[in-house]
Formats: structure tokens, C-alpha cells, sequence
């Protein structure tokens, strides 16, 4: 199954990603889940969150797999959705 995860950052927290960015992209290439990944952008072109779609056997998996991504260990994101998602297009 597929699953999305869409994680907002807290506000001024651009740091908390730049300083954590290695360890998160680390931990998607260990996990293999990852289908495909990348930051959420603001009309500045600055990254304000991030859009990550795994895929795994559950969806309880997925939240796992969110819940120890280290960007959500440092404290980063004010929310995230985690969600199945059917592949239409592409």
C-alpha cells in the first residue's frame, strides 16, 4: 500500500531542517520505503514542510515510519498527516 505523509514545519524551524536534512535523508535510504519525497515549498521558494510517499504493508507501518523520521525526532513539523494514497497518474 501506499502511504502519504504530508508534514508541515513549525514556523522559523528552517534551521532545525537544514541541521537534521543529513540524518533524515540517511534514514529514507536505510528504510527503502520511500518512493518518492520532497520539501514542501512557500511562494518565496523556501521549504516549509514535506511531501513523502511510502510504500508499505500498513498503514500503521507508515505512522512508524513517520514517528521515527528524524526530522520528526528534532521536534520540526507542527503536523503531520499520514494517509493511504492510491496511485492514478504518473
Amino acid at each position: 500500500m501506499r502511504v502519504a505523509l504530508i508534514c508541515t514545519d513549525k514556523p522559523d524551524h528552517l534551521q532545525t531542517r537544514l541541521d537534521n536534512r543529513t540524518a533524515h535523508l540517511g534514514y529514507i535510504e536505510a528504510t527503502g520505503v520511500v518512493e518518492m519525497a520532497g520539501p514542501l515549498l512557500s511562494p518565496e521558494g523556501k521549504m516549509t514542510g514535506s511531501l513523502i510517499i511510502l510504500n508499505v504493508e500498513t498503514l500503521a507501518q507508515g505512522q512508524a515510519w513517520a514517528a521515527s523520521d528524524p526530522y520528526a525526532k528534532a521536534g520540526l513539523f507542527s503536523s503531520v498527516t499520514v494517509s493511504e494514497w492510491k496511485k492514478v497518474i504518473g
